[in-house]
């Protein structure tokens, strides 16, 4: 038992990431938050990685004195210029380990960090039409939220926090009352007189005992 909840450990580890590890894209299900993670994993790293990510390659050029514009010869590179290539080239193996083997093998013909990032975005976000999808989906599971016969009120909880944080990352509109009020509708039938309280004493709108809101 020891030894798998260690290894449950370190899995959550991969997925979340650390101070020291960068958080792994493992599933297509986890890429919101793998999205916001890795954003704040790199940014803590070295914000200039992040920006190198985001502008795409850059060239290091010289001007003629003819006004000619060419690319400037390594001999000739600054300090400045070096550091900016090597910026440029963290930003893709940066990228590239944080995904699983199994996704990387599917973006390897993409040269440099901006293609593979914004692929990544164009497949496991799709067009518009996709998200559409997926906001109804969502708003689908939030409506049809209840308990799980024999599950313990920390379970319930982790899972409408995990759903209600993915709806707002994909842009499903939900108010606070709304929230607060279906996860007390959706607690078992043994808290009837605490959710009959909470629901008479306090203002939903305004009602923060769900920590995350």
């Amino acid at each position: 038992m020891e030894s798998q909840s260690m290894s449950a450990h370190h899995e959550l580890d991969a997925i979340m990431g650390t101070t020291s590890r960068i958080p792994q894209l493992l599933s297509a299900e986890g890429f919101l938050e793998w999205k916001y993670r890795i954003e704040k994993y790199i940014k803590m790293k070295d914000f200039k990685i992040w920006q190198s990510i985001l502008r795409g390659p850059i060239r290091i050029t010289t001007t003629l004195e003819d006004g000619t514009i060419i690319d400037k010869q390594v001999e000739n590179y600054t300090d400045d210029d070096f550091e900016r290539v090597e910026e440029q080239e963290k930003a893709l193996p940066t990228l590239t380990i944080a995904l699983s083997p199994e996704i990387a093998q599917g973006f390897r013909e993409y040269t440099s960090a901006k293609a593979s990032w914004e692929a990544l975005i164009e497949v496991y976000e799709g067009n518009e039409h996709m998200k559409q999808s997926r906001q109804h989906m969502l708003r689908q599971k939030f409506n049809m939220f209840n308990y799980v016969l024999g599950e313990i009120l920390e379970n319930q909880l982790q899972r409408f926090i995990t759903l209600t944080t993915e709806m707002s990352s994909t842009g499903v509109m939900v108010t606070r009352s709304e929230i607060n009020k279906k996860f007390l509708n959706s607690l078992p039938k043994s808290w009837d007189m605490n959710v009959s309280v909470i629901k008479k004493t306090k203002d939903l709108n305004c009602l923060s005992w769900l920590k995350r809101w």
